[in-house]
């Protein structure tokens, strides 16, 4: 996520830093980014002039002290402590002006908010995967941000060509509040043994979904897709219909998290071509 939001930020003529405690892991970022922009130049999307301009807008660091911008999105492993440690150093980093955000899938914004020395420039900025294709991006206010922080945020998210949507925190928010019945349910199918997962695919494509759900469990990735279904199952005092599903379970389990592993309901070739 963090790779292909600093990609669209870059893209809209954004000065970006990408930050990673590893060098590998920004290696591969950069490696991925440039072999994006390198698919959109063979499609003519964009120009060898473009893509240029793009990267040169990039630099990659494992500095936290270069960690300094106007604005800050987080996107780091789903936990608490590891959030509220980060956004404490950034807060130390940054002026008193700068926006520090948050990509959490499904976490507390609120929560978060509540951790830091101060949130009033604290806001929930959710990308969807994969950030350069997607175009939504849900705005969540917590109790303590100011109007003016989310208006900045909300000029920002627009200045990138993303359609926003703004809302309070809650469980899985809008979007992923919303799409668990599209996940869980297809699950209960597959666990009752009423269908198989290909032909679930494809009655829903079928019938205009652009992805069936187990293909898009694959391209979120299992291991996301699961902890969002715990934590909104467990934000909303474990309501039966929101169980999450122990096939995903055993998926995340065997490593079969989709097409960052290779497998995961489908299995998948290097050319990211899925083969049933």
């Amino acid at each position: 996520m963090g790779s292909g939001i600093a990609q669209v930020c870059a893209t809209a003529g954004k000065q970006t830093i990408l930050y990673d405690v590893h060098e590998s892991m920004l290696a591969k970022a950069k490696l991925t980014i440039e072999h994006n922009l390198t698919r959109l130049l063979e499609k003519t999307k964009i120009t060898a002039s473009e893509k240029r301009d793009i990267l040169n807008r990039l630099s990659f660091t494992f500095d936290i002290d270069r960690c300094r911008a106007d604005l800050v999105v987080e996107a780091i492993i789903e936990r608490l402590d590891a959030k509220i440690s980060l956004f404490n150093q950034l807060t130390e980093l940054n002026s008193a002006e700068t926006i520090l955000a948050t990509n959490t899938s499904s976490l507390s914004v609120n929560e978060i908010a509540r951790a830091l020395k101060t949130s009033v420039n604290f806001i929930g900025l959710h990308f969807f995967n994969p950030a350069p294709l997607m175009q939504l991006v849900e705005i969540i206010k917590t109790n303590s941000v100011s109007e003016e922080a989310v208006e900045t945020a909300k000029h920002f998210i627009e200045s990138l060509n993303k359609v926003v949507v703004v809302c309070n925190d809650s469980p899985g928010f809008i979007v992923n509040r919303v799409a668990r019945p599209y996940y869980l349910e297809s699950l209960r199918l597959i666990e009752e043994e009423k269908i198989f997962f290909e032909t679930a695919d494809k009655l829903l494509e079928d019938r205009g979904f652009k992805m069936g759900p187990f293909k898009l469990m694959d391209v979120i990735g299992n291991d996301i897709n699961y902890a969002v279904s715990c934590s909104v199952y467990e934000q909303l005092n474990s309501p039966e219909r929101l169980k999450p599903s122990a096939i995903q379970k055993e998926k995340v389990a065997k490593g079969e998290l989709g097409k960052k592993t290779g497998n995961g309901y489908y299995n998948y070739n290097l050319s990211g071509n899925n083969n049933i």
